[in-house]
């Protein structure tokens, strides 16, 4: 177990900002059928690093002590340039958020997966697709 912990925080980033975006458009799909362009600008709207920000601070308290550690490693690590339409600090927690979500998939915890995205769909702003 914890085999992956030592990746490097962007490789936990990089697999985890696909898993995360998977999940988002799963659950834009199975709200309905709609042109793609409609998806894309909704998924959009959850992947961004300022919705990945917000939906960490809804998961935070949640988080154990070994997926605290996941975030701050990849909410620390350097090597990317930060979009212009986001701030640094967002960007930073966004890439932490990814990470947590990258070790956990690369651990098989696909539950805990589910359980953390839950709480992130429950809590955020999903209702606004028309």
């Amino acid at each position: 177990m914890n085999k992956h912990k030592n990746f490097s925080p962007l490789t936990l980033a990089f697999l985890g900002d696909s898993v995360f975006e998977l999940l988002v458009r799963e659950k834009i799909v199975s709200g309905g059928d709609m042109p793609v362009s409609k998806l894309h600008s909704a998924a959009v709207k959850y992947v961004c690093s300022d919705a990945q920000a917000k939906a960490f601070r809804t998961i935070e308290l949640f988080l154990t002590a070994e997926e605290l550690d996941i975030f701050r490693r990849g909410r620390n690590a350097n090597g990317s340039t930060v979009p212009k339409n986001s701030t640094p600090a967002k960007y930073r927690t966004a890439t932490g958020l990814e990470a947590v979500f990258g070790y956990l998939k690369l651990e098989g915890k696909n539950e805990r997966i589910a359980e953390i995205f839950e709480m992130i769909w429950k809590n955020g702003d999903n209702n606004n697709f028309d």
